[in-house]
């Protein structure tokens, strides 16, 4: 009778009497019915049994550190931002969150490691938009990866080396149409949003340029310091400091209405050319198949670090503007903006690896 015992010390009271009637029932009918009875017991318990530990497991956690994994090299705007979200929410959580840098392949490889982590709420990854926008990701993001909420939206800028004689995107406009192909504008690889916004930009304009992929925004922000490359399709968070010093120049924010950050630069309308505006989102995700309620514990958090005074005010210092949603709503995001410059990539019957 070890079963029975094995019932009431670990099983709990419920288990317990539903083993107790199963052995009654087996006993009344003989040993090949009492085998059938403990035998479909058993099957009830194992059947309950992953709930039992998910729940258990989520109502645990956080009891160990987390990584979260930023897809692009250190020093640039998605670093800036995971390095920002990860220290409040270890502040929040109680437990280390350990930023694991994993560029390449305009995020896809960082992605990739992070759709193959274990479900469980300890690997976190940094989204952005456009990261299926690659022709071979090794993922989809719609059945691999769990949105937990959004954290900022940013809008590219086009800066520039003091060296390049150039004071507007009018002003790159001319330069461009006067010597054809000679232009070199630094941006991120495809499918990164940058890259995107310099084609939209030659067809837009009707110039021809050089692009030079960087693997991220900080390499490339580096070089365009160094004179290496005389323009840059950037983002804000990598650039302002430099910007501020004098060392960088901006020209245009491609976006509706200008940074708060950088009152003083133009849009690419009030630049020159109406309409080109390009952006995107700074958001963080988990593998598909993390339990909900860590889910929500997660954008919980996220949502009162994002909301709170000192965040927003911090986000805003950074070039972005700060945005939470539920993880339905950042789901809904991800899938709209992916259609949209999905169909600019087949509208400009753009080819890359």
């Amino acid at each position: 009778m070890w079963w029975k015992k094995e019932s009431r010390s670990r099983l709990g009271p419920e288990r317990s009497r539903i083993l107790t009637l199963a052995y009654r029932f087996g006993a009344a009918a003989g040993v090949r019915a009492r085998a059938g009875a403990v035998a479909l017991f058993i099957g009830a318990t194992a059947a309950t049994l992953p709930w039992c530990l998910f729940a258990s497991a989520a109502e645990n956690f956080p009891n160990r550190p987390i990584t979260l994994i930023v897809p692009y090299p250190a020093g640039g705007g998605v670093d800036t931002m995971g390095r920002i979200i990860g220290q409040k929410l270890s502040e929040a959580l109680g437990e280390q969150v350990v930023i694991e840098n994993r560029g390449g392949a305009g995020g896809m490889l960082g992605t990739r490691a992070a759709v193959k982590a274990a479900p469980d709420g300890y690997t976190l990854v940094m989204t952005l938009t456009g990261l299926s926008l690659g022709p071979n990701p090794g993922y989809d993001f719609r059945k691999d990866l769990a949105p937990i909420g959004l954290i900022a939206s940013t809008p590219v800028i086009v800066v520039a080396h003091p060296s390049l004689p150039a004071k507007s995107l009018a002003d790159v406009i001319a330069l461009a149409k006067k010597d054809p192909g000679k232009l070199a504008i630094g941006t991120p690889p495809p499918p990164t949003i940058n890259y995107f916004a310099v084609e939209l930009f030659k067809m837009m304009a009707g110039v021809d340029v050089s692009t030079i992929t960087y693997k991220g925004t900080g390499p490339l922000t580096n070089d365009l310091l160094g004179g290496h490359v005389p323009l840059a399709f950037n983002t804000i968070p990598p650039t302002i400091g430099n910007i501020e010093a004098g060392t960088l120049r901006p020209l245009a924010v491609t976006a509706a209405r200008r940074a708060a950050v950088l009152p003083d630069v133009p849009t690419s309308a009030e630049s020159g050319l109406p309409g080109f505006e390009a952006g995107f989102y700074y958001g963080m995700s988990a593998p598909a198949g993390t339990p909900r309620p860590t889910i929500e514990r997660l954008n919980a958090e996220l949502r009162r670090i994002v909301e709170s005074e000192e965040m927003r005010k911090r986000l805003v210092q950074e070039g972005t503007d700060p945005q939470t949603s539920t993880p339905e709503e950042y789901a809904a995001n991800l899938e709209r903006e992916e259609a949209k410059w999905a169909a600019l990539i087949k509208k400009l019957g753009l080819k890359f690896d």
